[in-house]
């Protein structure tokens, strides 16, 4: 495989959920996480999943990315399944979880040890491309603790891109960040993935986040975890957080949550 299609080749894939459920177990309590969860996200599809806590959504993003067992059901990229991590499936978290001993362009170069094919040359030309990708090519000599927590989710999101996963799994990237940070970051990423078409996954709390980002919106509710409801979000990007358009889909959203309310995560003594 050239060089060349290691940077621009676009993989995005299919996922497929089929019939999920999960518990865990907390001292003599059981809490029912998922229950029989199904759902299909396209080739190229940015798909956010939102519920109140305790939904299971994060769970369910784990167990896509092969970090957790399901119970019960299978998934699938591709029409192959998931049985554990895998390079087609890169996971970002609310943490940027850099290593503060490397500087920008080493924590992305670490991504690359999945791709042992490429030679030295050839890592350092796709993290550079990756950070330029970000906004990030003047930063890459700089430490962690010299980078804003925009910036380092900055690295942390080209660390991800960097393998060229066939789906980028996100989970609350954006929480932690002020919200100037967040909008400019919701900028960023739109950009990002109508470059790049990578299928996304994307778990937030916050409504008008996830109508800003994504193609559709899936409601979990809790007790245990389930769809409730899927919203397609039709808006034109860029999208703008604060538009009175986006506004409308994020308050039928918010109806449909708060017709929720009275779920609650269901512990179970044993």
């Amino acid at each position: 495989m050239s060089l060349q299609s290691e940077i621009t080749n676009e993989t995005p894939a299919k996922l497929s959920v089929r019939g999920v459920s999960k518990r865990f177990r907390t001292g003599t309590m059981q809490v029912h996480a998922l229950e029989t969860v199904s759902l299909d996200v396209g080739e190229g599809e940015f798909v956010c999943l939102v519920g109140p806590s305790g939904c299971g959504k994060s769970t369910l993003l784990s167990i896509i990315a092969g970090l957790e067992q399901a119970d019960q059901g299978e998934l699938f990229t591709d029409g192959q399944p998931i049985r554990e991590p895998g390079r087609d499936r890169m996971v970002m978290f609310q943490e940027a979880a850099l290593f503060p001993w490397l500087d920008v362009l080493d924590n992305v170069l670490f991504g690359l040890k999945l791709k042992p094919w490429l030679k030295a040359a050839g890592r350092i030309e796709v993290a550079k491309f990756y950070l330029k990708l970000v906004g990030l090519e003047k930063f890459e000599r700089s430490y962690v603790h010299e980078l804003s927590g925009g910036m380092k989710q900055r690295v942390a999101l080209a660390r991800a891109l960097a393998p060229n996963p066939k789906v980028l799994l996100m989970d609350e990237p954006f929480a932690a960040l002020d919200a100037l940070t967040r909008e400019q970051l919701y900028g960023d990423l739109q950009r990002i993935w109508s470059a790049r078409r990578k299928t996304i996954v994307f778990v937030t709390h916050n409504v008008r986040e996830a109508v800003c980002l994504g193609d559709r919106v899936v409601l979990f509710s809790p007790n245990p975890g389930r769809i409730r409801g899927e919203f397609k979000i039709d808006l034109p990007r860029p999208r703008d957080i604060n538009s009175p358009s986006l506004a409308e889909h994020a308050q039928q959203i918010m109806a449909a949550l708060k017709g929720m309310e009275g779920d609650a995560p269901r512990e179970v003594a044993e």
